[in-house]
């Protein structure tokens, strides 16, 4: 799907202009691919990498132009593995147009209010600031979703809230992966401007950019890390009350094992049939006697097969003392 936008009065305006100062593609089919081809000069490669997900972000430099890919989060749908998900979309900035493709149409959603876009320049820097800001807010999300997650384990114990913060942890090193790469994308595009000769004030805005993107990595890093030690601490706290709950159960077991073999003993009738020739305190004596020899044998076996090696001793020759040399 094809949408076009003009510049007026430093807003965005939709039109159905092919020649306006921001053309949009979404999730491009075969026509509109030819579209692109034949209008931009677009290949096969530079679409697919546009619309690739696991795109890294990168910036390329043609005569008059420039081809830029971005990381960008997706907007949270409240899925049970509490994952959050990046994307990528493509920019093609020349004098005239500004060319964005992408796979999803919430890309423009945060720019409908501005009024102070003049050029397609504007747009794409106004894009870059909207989507840094989208990172920090999802990071104070997965804060506080976080924090959620440590109360409900903190109450239940319950495997399912690991498993989330596991999801957290995992949506926060992509999501620091992503915003380091559009760092780099960002100083390759400070390095541009000078060259090519931006205004001082677009140079600032750039600079103001460069900061706020270091800033977001830096928050990302301290939740990365802050998210991680307490996952540590609950797996290891989960893996201490599941052995209390085993040595509690072990506990009833050893309790209740005398009972059921005095319960089994007193209960069999064929081994009181079979000895009926032989008096009742000879015969059930004799056989705990036999189960005792028994579990002693046992043991000894176990000891013999489980049972640390017996310590080597060294020689008496390595045990005389060293007579120092003259």
């Amino acid at each position: 799907m094809r949408q076009s936008y003009q510049l007026k009065g430093g807003a965005l305006l939709a039109c159905s202009d092919d020649t306006a100062p921001l053309q949009l593609c979404i999730a491009p089919d075969t026509a509109e691919r030819d579209w692109l081809r034949q209008r931009f000069g677009l290949d096969a490669h530079t679409l697919d990498s546009a619309l690739d997900p696991d795109e890294i972000s990168r910036v390329e430099f043609h005569p008059g132009a420039l081809f830029l890919i971005w990381k960008r989060p997706e907007s949270y749908s409240g899925n049970e593995n509490c994952t959050f998900e990046v994307s990528s979309f493509g920019m093609l900035l020349d004098e005239r147009q500004l060319l964005l493709i992408a796979t999803a149409d919430s890309l423009l959603c945060s720019l409908h209010k501005r009024r102070d876009l003049q050029r397609p320049l504007d747009v794409l820097l106004a894009l870059l600031l909207s989507n840094i800001h989208h990172y920090q807010g999802h990071l104070k999300v997965i804060k506080l979703a976080a924090r959620e997650l440590q109360q409900r384990f903190n109450q239940t114990m319950h495997n399912q809230h690991l498993l989330q913060m596991f999801g957290l942890s995992e949506s926060l090193i992509y999501y620091l992966n992503a915003i380091q790469s559009n760092g780099a994308v960002l100083g390759r595009l400070r390095d541009y401007g000078e060259r090519a000769g931006f205004e001082a004030a677009t140079l600032g805005l750039l600079d103001d950019l460069i900061i706020e993107n270091e800033q977001c990595i830096k928050q990302a890093e301290i939740y990365a890390s802050v998210l991680s030690g307490l996952m540590d601490a609950r797996g290891n706290l989960l893996n201490a009350n599941m052995n209390e709950m085993l040595r509690k159960l072990t506990l009833i077991n050893v309790v209740f094992l005398p009972l059921n073999l005095i319960a089994g003993i007193g209960g069999m009738s064929e081994f009181s049939m079979i000895t009926q020739a032989v008096p009742w305190w000879v015969s059930y004596p004799l056989f705990i006697a036999a189960l005792t020899g028994l579990a002693g044998l046992m043991l000894l076996g176990l000891r013999r097969l489980f049972g640390s090696p017996p310590a080597r001793t060294l020689p008496p020759s390595a045990c005389r003392p060293v007579r120092a040399a003259s």
